[in-house]
This record gives C-alpha cells, sequence and structure tokens, in this order.
C-alpha cells in the first residue's frame, strides 16, 4: 500500500493581514519601507509621497494640481509636503530655466540616509584624491646613503695579570645610638571666627529707593509712616525719621503693597521692649522688600486671513499659517520632479 501523505499546515496567519500578491509585470513602482513604514510622519504625507515616487520624471505637480486629483485641501497637501521635506524625502531647489524664468525643481528621495552618505563620500573622496596629488608632488623620495666600508680586523692580545690583593680587614661593631627626637612644628593657631572690637564695621546696606519717585508717591509714603503709631503706639517716630525712611516705603508702594498691609508688615510682632522703632522700620523695610510687579505680556491682536478670512494673532495682517504654505507650493511657477 501507498504511504498516506500528511498535507503541511498553511502558513497563512489566521488573524490580521494576510497578503494575496499576484505578480506585476507592469505598472507597478518600488516603495522603500522607510518611507511606507515611517513612524514620524501622517497617513497623508506617506501616501503623498508614495504617489510622488510613482509619477515619472519631470511631472509637474504642486498643491492646487495634486488638490483637483485627490480631495484633501490645499491646506493639508500642503502640510503633508512640508512633513517629506522635514523628513528629507523630499526637496525644493530653484533653478534659472530658458527665457531668464525661474523653475521649482522637486527631488523625490525613496532613502535620503543613503543618498546624504553618498553626498558626503563623493565629497571626501574628491578631497582625499587632491590630499594625494598634493602630497606625491611635494614629497620626494628621500636618497639612500652608501654603505660604509667594514672596520678592518684587531689582532687579539694576551689579557695582563692581574695582580692578588690583600683580604680587607673585618668591620668593628659599633655600638647602635638612640634615635634623634623629631620634634613636630606646633600647630598654628586657629582663626578667630569674632572680629576684633577694633576691626571697621560694614556699612549698613542701602534703603530701597523707587525707580520712578513721584511727589504723590512720597506723599503717601509719609502719610502712612506718621500714622503708624495710631494702630502700633509703640511706633513713634519723628520728624527726620519720617524723612529719613520715606524712600523706603514709596518703594514698597511702587512695588503694588497696599498700604495696610506695608503698615502689618512694619509693626507686626515687635521685640519686647522696643527702644529703636525707626531702626526696627529700617531693618523690616530692607529685609522685607517684596519683588517688583512683573511686566504685563503684550496681547497679539487677532487678525482676519486675506485668503480663508480665518481669524489668526499676528502684530500685523496679511495670511495665515497653512495659507503662507498653499502659496509657497502655488503651481505659479513651473514645479519640475526630479528623481
Amino acid at each position: 500500500m501507498d504511504t498516506q501523505q500528511v498535507s503541511a499546515p498553511s502558513r497563512a496567519p489566521s488573524a490580521g493581514v494576510v497578503h494575496i500578491n499576484i505578480r506585476l509585470t507592469d505598472g507597478y513602482s518600488i516603495i522603500s519601507n522607510r518611507l511606507s513604514q515611517h513612524r514620524d510622519m501622517s497617513l497623508l504625507a506617506i501616501g503623498l509621497g508614495t504617489h510622488i515616487q510613482s509619477l515619472p520624471a519631470g511631472r509637474r505637480i504642486g498643491v492646487k494640481a495634486l488638490a483637483e486629483i485627490f480631495p484633501e485641501s490645499e491646506a493639508r497637501i500642503a502640510a503633508a509636503l512640508r512633513e517629506l521635506e522635514h523628513h528629507g524625502f523630499l526637496r525644493r531647489t530653484r533653478l534659472r530655466v530658458q527665457g531668464g524664468r525661474v523653475a521649482t525643481r522637486m527631488e523625490s528621495y525613496n532613502h535620503p540616509d543613503a543618498a546624504a552618505r553618498r553626498a558626503g563620500a563623493g565629497a571626501g573622496a574628491g578631497a582625499g584624491v587632491a590630499a594625494v596629488a598634493t602630497s606625491a608632488r611635494v614629497i620626494a623620495p628621500a636618497p639612500v646613503p652608501a654603505p660604509a666600508p667594514a672596520p678592518a680586523p684587531v689582532p687579539e692580545r694576551e689579557p695582563a695579570p692581574v695582580p692578588e690583593r690583600e683580604p680587607a680587614p673585618a668591620p668593628v661593631p659599633v655600638p647602635a645610638s638612640e634615635p634623634p627626637v623629631v620634634r613636630e612644628p606646633a600647630p598654628d593657631p586657629a582663626p578667630r571666627l569674632v572680629p576684633s572690637p577694633a576691626a571697621p564695621k560694614p556699612p549698613p546696606p542701602p534703603l530701597p529707593f523707587p525707580r520712578r519717585p513721584s511727589a504723590p508717591l512720597f506723599d503717601e509714603a509719609a502719610r502712612l509712616l506718621a500714622g503708624l503709631q495710631v494702630s502700633a503706639p509703640l511706633f513713634v517716630l519723628s520728624e527726620v525719621d519720617v524723612e529719613r525712611l520715606t524712600p523706603g516705603v514709596a518703594a514698597w508702594l511702587e512695588r503694588g503693597v497696599r498700604p495696610d498691609a506695608v503698615r502689618v508688615a512694619l509693626t507686626d510682632d515687635p521685640p519686647v521692649p522696643l527702644r529703636h522703632p525707626a531702626k526696627l522700620v529700617r531693618h523690616r523695610l530692607i529685609a522685607l522688600l517684596p519683588p517688583p510687579v512683573p511686566a504685563a505680556v503684550p496681547v497679539v491682536p487677532l487678525q482676519n486671513c486675506d485668503d480663508c478670512d480665518r481669524a489668526f494673532r499676528s502684530p500685523v495682517p496679511g495670511c495665515c499659517g497653512e495659507c503662507r504654505d498653499v502659496r509657497a507650493y502655488a503651481d505659479d511657477e513651473p514645479c519640475l520632479l526630479g528623481a
């Protein structure tokens, strides 16, 4: 009997994509997986790049021409072309043609990295050939010196007799002496952390001063200092103290602090007993000075696009970003596709 043949299991997967491929003899293009499976580009950019690589060399392409073929808008097609340019699959160059006109040449790449390496290798090879030629012209081979004649042999002589020496006397032992005592130098005295009473004292920090002083600002600060004794009886200031401390309070008011907040910051929780209220007020004006109020961020006005009439923010009127891209890829000028 014949041996029963066991059929091999099918290699087609049970789930997912199943390819039903038919051998093509015409009407096809070879597309690299670097484009068709790119992870950083949109599907629209991948499809548009595939379409461009399937076109014959010299075909004119542009946003308006592509928008007439496909259902996508001109803005989306322009954004897809910008993606292809960003990732190196498309390159725009301007060249001058017959008649003095300027045409845009589109270069489509199926392997941008390999094309860049080939261009770099060609430039490096040209530089290497030039360097070798230069070194061959400059460096000449050095002449080889003629070998020197060998010296004549010298006749050997008999060695002279060596006289015998008397044996040296035995060394006499010397009693060991005590090792010398090495005294370590005394350590330097530690530096004094407390300044001496005769040391000069550093000058006190300056009192804050307003950046834009004005008479109303100084009047408000003087009234606040003169009225401290009403809410805090311990803070009785003389007229001289008020005049001296007025610029510091004016600096606080200029930075947006309200007068009641300044009054609380200067008189809250005083030490007991309070002997020098003017000195305490001056110290708090310097140590507790708030930061300046940040400048307001300018608001960019809204403009209406001249092409699509949509609103966008810009300091000057004109076109929005998408319409500018559409104008950059417009078909007003001839656009040639280069392989």
